[in-house]
């Protein structure tokens, strides 16, 4: 079994070689030729500087994503072959005689294991992210991120396994099915939840002050129709120069929401243009239309992990210390699969989300009536953050949820709508 973790290792460092020629050689950035002299070419709107650097920033950040995809499932590897999994099962029934606690102690110090060796990829990205300019987020404030991060997961994740291995030794051949109906209103109540209790533990939300734009934004949710009292902001110009805006939480926790960086570097235009977007996914009700693609997509990655869990615990648990399958030795198995359906799951969901995405962009011109103000907080958008306007399509295929600046642009650019003066509103 030991060779199958060597040969993982020997494969991921090919991997990363590999990628990284792609990345940096066989790629050429840029948008194509046809498009050259648009307001999707980024010489249009950016300094030579600026298309610089942003060629630059995002390659290396592109590599380090892709780096990082298999380095769970190494964990998971090297974890059960050389016995590290039956050892700390060992060791955690000698702490206390009850399960709950084994299964603590357990899943603690394997995340706290993969939390260590992941932790050089990501603090590299941030200072990547300081070097050129995006973040200006100091070390503390982001060590804390990543603490809060490592705990709300840690909490979360360890619920779904204490009732999964509770079922998986009721019901080691149906367990996936009333883990699933249980997983309903853990998400339901998670996407509830999450605007209130989740997202404040990261950053400071408060109401968006009272003004002109403000007046905007709620008269135009009232055009849409959205019940809307209030907007939110984000202040994220202590961690950041990159502008975002999203909506997120369902029923009366749902929040329409903006970082203080969009407000302060786009015009009132240009913000009720992004806000349009956001009412889309809301009017066309793509966050409950998500709630369910995940909520049946779980019910099948459930049944597969069952399958796929019982045949390896079968096959190679003997050989790894594992007992049953009910045993918590074999959890990095489970999780190994999870990793695998996720990553394989990962390309239809971007689709679908930019699916999306481009239907909120049709709702926004339709609301605005104001397709140049999309553009022009594209581009803004794109500056800010030194995006790519026209991603590698590995890039694309696997981690984007929106189309690519240059779609967006262009679809925008050859929108038939009738341009609105009244709609210029200035700062």
């Amino acid at each position: 079994m030991k060779k199958v973790a060597w040969w993982f290792l020997g494969i991921y460092i090919v991997y990363l070689i590999v990628m990284a020629l792609y990345f940096f050689v066989w790629t050429s950035p840029g948008v194509p030729a046809e498009f050259k002299g648009t307001a999707a070419d980024p010489h249009i709107f950016m300094t030579h500087k600026q298309v610089i650097l942003s060629q630059d920033y995002t390659r290396i950040q592109d590599w380090i994503g892709f780096a990082t995809i298999p380095l769970d499932w190494g964990i998971y590897v090297f974890v059960l072959v050389f016995g590290f999994s039956t050892w700390l099962r060992n060791r955690s029934t000698e702490v206390t005689r009850f399960s709950f606690f084994h299964m603590a102690v357990y899943f603690l110090t394997l995340s706290i294991v993969a939390w260590l060796i992941s932790f050089p990829a990501d603090y590299l990205a941030h200072m990547v992210s300081i070097h050129y300019g995006i973040s200006v987020q100091g070390f503390s404030s982001w060590l804390k991120d990543n603490v809060t991060s490592f705990w709300v997961n840690w909490i979360i994740t360890f619920v779904s396994i204490i009732v999964m291995y509770y079922f998986i030794r009721k019901f080691p051949k149906k367990w996936w099915f009333p883990v699933w109906l249980l997983s309903i209103p853990f998400v339901i109540f998670l996407m509830y939840i999450q605007p209130v209790v989740i997202d404040p533990l990261y950053n400071n939300i408060h109401p968006l002050p009272d003004g002109n734009l403000k007046r905007e934004i709620l008269h135009l949710a009232d055009k849409a129709n959205i019940p809307a009292h209030n907007v939110y902001e984000v202040d994220m110009s202590k961690k950041t120069n990159g502008l975002n805006a999203y909506v997120n939480g369902i029923g009366s926790n749902l929040r329409i929401v903006l970082w203080d960086t969009t407000v302060h570097r786009l015009d009132n235009r240009e913000v009720l243009f992004i806000m349009a977007h956001e009412m889309g996914h809301y009017v066309m009700h793509h966050l409950f239309l998500s709630m369910i693609g995940t909520i049946f997509l779980s019910l099948i990655g459930l049944y597969l992990t069952s399958k796929l869990f019982r045949g390896a615990v079968s096959r190679w648990g003997q050989k790894l210390g594992i007992k049953h399958p009910g045993d918590i030795a074999s959890l990095p198995i489970l999780l190994l699969i999870f990793s695998l359906l996720n990553f394989i799951g990962t390309p239809m969901e971007a689709a679908v989300s930019r699916h999306y995405e481009h239907q909120a962009d049709k709702y926004a011109i339709k609301m605005t009536q104001d397709k140049q103000a999309g553009i022009d907080a594209f581009q803004k958008l794109t500056v800010a953050g030194l995006s790519d306007v026209n991603p590698p399509a590995l890039v694309k295929f696997f981690d984007y949820d929106h189309p690519t600046t240059l779609e967006r642009i262009v679809f925008l650019e050859h929108y038939p709508v009738k341009q609105s003066k009244t709609n210029h509103h200035g700062d």
